[in-house]
């Protein structure tokens, strides 16, 4: 009784920890980006000073990296996986039968025996069942990893929208001044009689749709902020009083830099979908060679003591299922048919990636070159127009409502412009998914860790 009491004190006690709605929002609430935890995280991650006066993309990633939900998620199910690993390491218990009797006669002794069990696994099963258990671990711990690009990409997509409506606000609060200015000059020019009604009342009703579209700028800047933070886990005034930049917005890598094969050799070296079917067709593998294994039983060892009738019994026996009826072959064509599907799975996978990367890499060049000749159209009205126009007027030959005229359509070819760079921007991050790693200068994916960093209290 003392060994058996021992036992059960060694073991593990159930810890409640019950999840409060009220407490976890109040935390998330509470998240700022220059809080001491924070900082030492930053620190560890090689940033000298935190936080820093611009966040661009690497700063705002890191962020993401410290509050993200999604990766603390991809934390427990590496838990989990490590887990698995123990348990499929643990060898069988033995077992322990014991009984005791009695008989009436006159003289007889007392009986009892005890009986244990000791099962042997034969065929190297325990060995399969642990290098399964670690391959799925690794295959978890890509499932981290594609965690974490999934999550830069969210960060990066929510950076550009913001970064793109900001500017998109500013060229259209110019475009509402210009015509404003216009409409005004049009006025006087009217009351004098050197312009007609018609031509007033176009750039009033220009001005009122600029006006609109400013006002719908304004609340679109607002929701794309409110967007970036809640990508990066964090409520919308973290980010409030902070200066928000993406550095490389209007320069992104010339399509010359980006060949089909230097794209096609990165994305089958760096996306994690691949690695991780690779890894999966190797658990795959282990598990067929766990289920061809289980062919061959187990052999229990059962030692025996006993006394009876004033005399001791020492018995031995060994106990081995008989594989009569059947071989394990339904499990072992299962774990065949699940390698073979693990197989096609990477073929479909690698031709799938392929063709994304060829299209993505299209679609970036060709917005590349679309992009490209917008801008030279805005240098040539800029240069031909808008500067013959000023030098027009400081030579006396010109006025003002021409170089504000001029002034409207550089703004107006600024727009195109834009547009044209939101496309390639977009059509550059479809890129980069397909290939699962930066392609802009500078830029890196921050490495977190597989265990929290945060030490506040968040149940």
């Amino acid at each position: 009784m003392p060994a058996v009491s021992l036992l059960f004190t060694s073991c593990i006690k159930y810890q409640p920890r019950p999840l409060s709605a009220p407490v976890i929002e109040a935390h998330y609430r509470a998240r700022k980006i220059d809080n001491e935890a924070l900082r030492k995280f930053a620190q560890s991650a090689g940033w000298k000073t935190w936080p820093p006066t611009v966040l661009d993309l690497n700063a705002l990633a890191l962020i993401a990296s410290y509050y993200s939900p999604d990766l603390d998620v991809a934390r427990a199910q590496i838990e989990i996986a490590d887990a698995a690993i123990k348990t499929a390491g643990a060898r069988i218990n033995p077992s322990l039968s014991a009984g005791g009797g009695y008989s009436g006669q006159p003289d007889a002794h007392a009986i009892y025996a005890i009986s244990p069990s000791f099962t042997i696994e034969t065929a190297g099963k325990r060995g399969y069942r642990i290098l399964e258990a670690e391959k799925n671990a690794d295959a978890v711990r890509l499932s981290f990893a594609q965690a974490q690009w999934t999550l830069w990409s969210r960060v990066r997509s929510a950076l550009i929208d913001y970064a793109f409506a900001r500017q998109r606000l500013k060229l259209l609060s110019q475009a509402r001044d210009l015509r404003s200015e216009i409409l005004e000059m049009l006025g006087k020019r009217l009351s004098v009689g050197e312009a007609s009604q018609p031509d007033v009342d176009v750039y009033r009703l220009d001005l009122l749709r600029a006006e609109a579209a400013l006002e719908t700028a304004t609340g679109d800047l607002s929701q794309k902020r409110v967007a970036l933070a809640t990508a990066m886990g964090v409520p919308p005034q973290a980010l409030k009083t902070r200066n928000i930049e993406y550095r490389l917005l209007d320069t992104p890598p010339p399509k010359i830099s980006l060949s089909l094969r230097k794209v096609q050799r990165a994305g089958l070296l760096h996306r994690i979908d691949i690695r991780r079917t690779l890894v999966e067709y190797a658990a795959a593998d282990a598990s067929l060679r766990l289920e061809i294994a289980r062919q061959y039983p187990n052999i229990q060892l059962g030692p025996s003591y006993g006394f009876e009738e004033g005399f001791a019994r020492y018995t031995f026996s060994a106990v081995s299922a008989l594989p009569i009826f059947h071989r394990n072959r339904g499990p072992i064509q299962a774990a065949e048919a699940k390698r073979e599907q693990v197989e096609a799975q990477f073929l479909a996978l690698q031709s799938q990636a392929i063709g994304q990367m060829d299209g993505a890499l299209t679609s970036y060049q060709s917005a590349f070159k679309a992009w490209r000749q917008e801008s030279k159209r805005v240098s040539t009205i800029q240069r031909e127009r808008e500067q013959a126009a000023r030098r027009a007027m400081d030579l006396g030959q010109g006025d003002r409502l021409s170089l504000a005229l001029a002034q409207l359509e550089t703004n107006t070819a600024s727009l195109a412009q834009l547009n044209a760079l939101v496309r390639v921007q977009t059509a550059l991050g479809a890129l980069e998914n397909s290939v699962q790693q930066p392609l802009a200068a500078g830029i890196k994916v921050p490495e977190a860790p597989t265990v929290s960093p945060r030490s506040e209290v968040t149940r």
